[in-house]
């Protein structure tokens, strides 16, 4: 059974006959102790605080049956490890990588105006789902929304920060990515571009996710590993 939280891929789950729902990682509507396994990829690193995400592993826990096993998977800070670079670097392109650069140049100009009230929303709904979880002094606010724009298959420079997802869609000629720039006759600057949209990700460095999941004491931690630039960690629950 699967669960997202966009209607949108459940829906395509459903057209290929697969069981999936709407639901938040932060309050899944599953019996406690229900479940033999749980597997949670790329999904704890969206959450934007560390009260978040070790919530959301709380979550993954509350839901396993003792003797259970979960394995989480989120994006690492560190792309090159033991001299050896990851899949995410190694696949970088050249001329994408200049066309993603005056995307963002663009799009850094426009976050200044959207980033505090779609913050101050997230912010909101996150606190209700918490209301149980915090501590006695609470979820601490962020001091500054505006977060540093990832150009992509290049390395991290920051742990927190936003990365481009570029729409696939709209008009175009036999032969021409979507993505590609439109430069009228005579002109420097392009003149259309494909929508570009920005994802929130908390990298983690090395032994992060482990020491989040060694603090509970409802689970002990079997594994942990990195693959292809991603943190891994396999838990079993007591």
């Amino acid at each position: 059974v699967g669960c997202d939280r966009s209607k949108n891929l459940v829906d395509i789950c459903g057209e290929k006959n697969f069981q999936a729902f709407v639901c938040d990682a932060l309050s899944v509507p599953i019996r406690s102790g229900s479940c033999d396994a749980c597997i949670s990829i790329a999904v704890i690193h969206h959450f934007s605080t560390a009260e978040r995400r070790l919530a959301t592993i709380c979550e993954l826990a509350r839901l396993l049956r003792p003797g259970g096993t979960a394995l989480i998977y989120v994006w690492a800070m560190e792309q090159e490890y033991k001299k050896q670079k990851s899949k995410y670097l190694k696949e970088k392109n050249d001329s994408k990588d200049k066309e993603e650069k005056i995307n963002i140049g663009r799009a850094q100009r426009r976050l200044s105006d959207q980033m505090p009230d779609s913050s101050s929303q997230d912010s909101a709904r996150s606190d209700r789902l918490l209301n149980d979880l915090k501590d006695e002094d609470g979820a601490k606010p962020a001091a500054d929304s505006r977060l540093p724009v990832h150009t992509n298959r290049t390395s991290f420079h920051s742990q927190d920060l936003l990365v481009p997802w570029h729409l696939k869609g709209g008009t175009k000629m036999k032969g021409e990515s979507v993505d590609t720039l439109l430069f009228p006759a005579g002109s420097k600057e392009p003149q259309q571009l494909s929508p570009v949209f920005h994802r929130y990700y908390h990298v983690f460095c090395e032994g992060e996710l482990e020491a989040a999941c060694r603090s509970l004491d409802c689970v002990r931690v079997q594994k942990s590993y990195y693959d292809q630039g991603n943190w891994c960690v396999v838990l079993e629950k007591l």
